[in-house]
C-alpha cells in the first residue's frame, strides 16, 4: 500500500467538509456521491485511454462508453461547465447515463442503475467537482488508498462505523488464510468490500507473476472475489471499492444471504473471509431452510456459520469473525456447531480478541476462527492465541500505540505445527482434539488456558512481629541521632 500524500488527504478533507456544509451529514450519502462523481471520471479515463489506443492503432475505439451524442456528459466537459448548467446536465444527464448503462455488464454498472442525485445546490456541486479533479487517479494504489481514507470517515462518524472491520484486523486475517492463485473468495456480508480489497492486495503483492500468466490473471480479475450484500449501497461502495483497486470484473451481487442460503452457490469457493452481522435472531420462515438442515436455530451467528460450511468446497479453508457466544454458548445449536466443526470438519485455529477492537461502537468480546471444510473430520490438534493488544488503545480513542500482538500471532501461526509442547501459561499454545471433546466442545481460550500462581513463602507471624519491632527500634533510633544533630 501506498502511503497518501497530505495534499490529498487534505483535498479529501475538504470535500468533507463541503458536504457537511452544504447539508449532507449522513457519512454514506456523502460516500455515495462522490462514488458517483468518481466513477464518471473513471469512464472518461478509460474512454480517453481507449481513444489514445485507437489513435495509435489506427483501428476504430472498440465499445465506446460515452456515444457520438453523450460526450457532453463526461468528465473532461463536465468539469468546465457553468455551475448551474453543471448541476442541471448532472441531474438530467448524467445520472440517467449512469441508469441505463446495463449494456455493459459490470457490476460497477449494475448497481449504478439505482443511482440517486442528491447534491442539493450548483455550488457544492461545483466545488466538489474542483477538489476531485485535483486527486490524482491514474496510479492504482494512490485509487485505492484514496478511497480507504474516505472509507474510514464512514468509521469516525458513529453509528455507521458497523460496516467496518478495522483494517489491520481484516490484513491479518488474510495473511493467516494467505490466498493463493486459483482461489475463488468469498465474503457473504461484504459490505464495503476490505476482506476482498485485502485478499486482492496480497495476492499482488505475494504473487505477482500471477498477471504475467493470461489465465491466471482473466481469473483474478473475473472470477475470484465474491461478495454478497442486501444494502444496495453498500454494493455501489463496495464495487467501487474493488475497482478503484484494480479489480475489473469481481462479482458483487444483492443477496439476503440467510434467507437464501448457498442458493446453488454450495461447495463454490476455496475461500471464505467474513465479519457478518450478528443481529440477533430472524423469524424462522425467513430462514433458508438449507441452513436449518446444517443448525437447527434463528441465531444469525449460528446461521452465518451453517452458510460458510454449506459455501465452501471440500478441502476450502475459512477465517470469520465470531461473538465470544459462539465459542461456549450451551443451547443445543451452540454445542451441534461446535461438535460439527470439531468433529465432521477441520478446526484449525481460535484467535481472542480483545473487547475493545470494535470500540467506540461495540464492546463485545470476539474471536476469529480458522476452520477447513472436509466433511470428515480432521481435528487434532486446535491452535489457541490470545490477542491482548492490536497496536492502538483499546478504549474509545482508539490512539495508536506500540503494544501490538499480531506479528506474533501470524509469525506463529505459521509455525503452529511446533507449538504442541508450549505450556498453557503461554500466549499461545495448542489443545487436543481429546481435550476439547471432554470439555463438550466449549471453544473458549479461557477454558484452557493455565495461569501461574507465584509460590508464596509461608512465615511465622510472631517472626514478622519481630521483625516490625527491630525496625521500628530503629528508625526511633534513627530519629533521636538526628534531634542530637539538629540540637
Amino acid at each position: 500500500m501506498t502511503v497518501l500524500q497530505g495534499s490529498v488527504k487534505s483535498t479529501i478533507d475538504r470535500v468533507w467538509d463541503s458536504f457537511w456544509s452544504g447539508g449532507i451529514s449522513n457519512p454514506l450519502e456523502v460516500i455515495e456521491q462522490i462514488t458517483y462523481l468518481l466513477f464518471i471520471r473513471r469512464l472518461d479515463n478509460l474512454q480517453t485511454n481507449a481513444e489514445a489506443r485507437a489513435k495509435l492503432t489506427g483501428k476504430p475505439v472498440q465499445n465506446p462508453v460515452f456515444g457520438p451524442d453523450e460526450q457532453n456528459l463526461r468528465w473532461q466537459y463536465l468539469k468546465n461547465e457553468e455551475p448551474g448548467v453543471m448541476h442541471a446536465l448532472v441531474a438530467q444527464g448524467v445520472f440517467p447515463f449512469l441508469q441505463r448503462l446495463g449494456g455493459d455488464d459490470s457490476t460497477y454498472a449494475h448497481h449504478m442503475r439505482d443511482a440517486r442525485f442528491t447534491i442539493p445546490t450548483p455550488a457544492l456541486l461545483a466545488r466538489v467537482v474542483d477538489m476531485l479533479d485535483e486527486l490524482p487517479m491514474e496510479d492504482r494504489d494512490t485509487n485505492g488508498d484514496l478511497y480507504e481514507y474516505m472509507l474510514g470517515k464512514i468509521a469516525t462518524a458513529g453509528h455507521n462505523g458497523q460496516f467496518r472491520t478495522p483494517r489491520h484486523i481484516i490484513e491479518l486475517m488474510v495473511a493467516m488464510t494467505a490466498p493463493k492463485p486459483g482461489d475463488t473468495i468469498c465474503d457473504p456480508a461484504c459490505g464495503t468490500a476490505g476482506f476482498l480489497v485485502a485478499a486482492g492486495e496480497y495476492l499482488r503483492r505475494e504473487h505477482a507473476g500471477l498477471f504475467h500468466d493470461a489465465g491466471a490473471s482473466r481469473q483474478f480479475h473475473h472470477e475470484m472475489f465474491h461478495g454478497y450484500d442486501f444494502d444496495s449501497t453498500m454494493l455501489r461502495i463496495g464495487s467501487m471499492n474493488m475497482l478503484l483497486h484494480g479489480v475489473e470484473q469481481p462479482d458483487i451481487r444483492y443477496r439476503d444471504s440467510l434467507s437464501e442460503g448457498a442458493s446453488g452457490d454450495e461447495g463454490r469457493y476455496s475461500l471464505i473471509l467474513a465479519n457478518p452481522p450478528f443481529a440477533g435472531s430472524l423469524d424462522a420462515e425467513t430462514v433458508a431452510k438449507d441452513l436449518q438442515k446444517v443448525v437447527k436455530t434463528r441465531k444469525t451467528e449460528l446461521l452465518f456459520m451453517a452458510l460458510f460450511l454449506r459455501l465452501l468446497k471440500p478441502g476450502g479453508r475459512a477465517a470469520v469473525i465470531v461473538p465470544d457466544g459462539v465459542l461456549f454458548g450451551s443451547s443445543t445449536a451452540h454445542k451441534a456447531l461446535r461438535r460439527m466443526l470439531v468433529e465432521d470438519q477441520k478446526l484449525d485455529g481460535v484467535v481472542k480478541l480483545p473487547s475493545g477492537v470494535f470500540k467506540p461502537y461495540a464492546g463485545v468480546s470476539t474471536a476469529i476462527l480458522f476452520f477447513t471444510r472436509t466433511d470428515s473430520g480432521g481435528t487434532e490438534d486446535v491452535w489457541f492465541y490470545d490477542v491482548r493488544a492490536d497496536g492502538f488503545t483499546l478504549d474509545d480513542k482508539r490512539n495508536p500505540t506500540m503494544a501490538n500482538d499480531l506479528p506474533d500471532a501470524l509469525a506463529r501461526w505459521a509455525e503452529r505445527d511446533s507449538e504442541r509442547e508450549r505450556a498453557r501459561t503461554e500466549q499461545s499454545f495448542t489443545v487436543t482434539k481429546a481435550d476439547i471433546v471432554a470439555q463438550g466442545y466449549d471453544l473458549s481460550l479461557n477454558r484452557y488456558k493455565e495461569v501461574v500462581h507465584e509460590e508464596v513463602e509461608y512465615r511465622d507471624p510472631l517472626e514478622i512481629i519481630a521483625e516490625l519491632e527491630q525496625m521500628e527500634k530503629e528508625i526511633q533510633q534513627g530519629l533521636a541521632e538526628l534531634k542530637a544533630i539538629l540540637s
